[in-house]
């Protein structure tokens, strides 16, 4: 079976290369690689979280399904004296995660292996960052944000970009069961960005 980049080891040949971005008025340099998710670029749905997320500079962010890293660490960048904590099923996107925060030069980010939330079990966040692996099934979208829930401090927030054709009302549906305040944030081009808050 042909991976996908929510499997725990990619088995797709090494394939590195290294992408420039400018995001939130920031310069970054990431290394990708094959077996990872949007290993040629930054994806229009990251980039359009990254660009509406709201981070404080003393938020406790959780960026869940991190991949090489992008959103994590535009919004350690941005949570200069608060601490991020990513975490990726993907041992190889995890590991290129750890490898960028240190060429980008960010030491407020915690980047652990882990099944969704397995790895912070028992912690809360004041914000919780995903661009949910939509091929995984709503099923486990619909997982994160229940899981989330759970995990956020009392008017803690959870950002999702999601695709309008790729479950966008039904996520937004969901995101109102569990919420009491659920905004759109943004949207462009077919993305929504939904700010859930507890």
């Amino acid at each position: 079976m042909a991976d996908h980049y929510y499997s725990r080891k990619p088995t797709a040949a090494s394939d590195r290369h290294t992408i420039q971005c400018e995001l939130r008025g920031r310069e970054f340099v990431f290394v990708t690689d094959a077996g990872v998710f949007s290993k040629e670029g930054i994806d229009f749905g990251s980039r359009l979280l990254i660009d509406t997320m709201d981070i404080a500079l003393t938020d406790e962010v959780l960026d869940v399904g991190c991949g090489y890293g992008p959103i994590g660490l535009s919004a350690a960048a941005l949570a200069e004296q608060g601490r991020v904590t990513m975490v990726d099923i993907n041992e190889r996107a995890v590991e290129l995660a750890k490898e960028n925060a240190v060429r980008n030069g960010i030491g407020n980010a915690d980047i652990v292996q882990g099944d969704l939330f397995e790895a912070v079990q028992g912690r809360t966040f004041t914000k919780i960052l995903s661009n949910p692996p939509i091929r995984a099934g709503k099923q486990v979208v619909h997982r994160i944000f229940e899981e989330a829930y759970h995990h956020l401090t009392e008017g803690g927030q959870l950002w999702i970009v999601i695709q309008k054709k790729q479950g966008a009302p039904s996520a937004l549906a969901k995101l109102e069961s569990l919420f009491e305040n659920v905004r759109e944030a943004d949207k462009d081009k077919g993305y929504r960005i939904y700010c859930a808050t507890k």
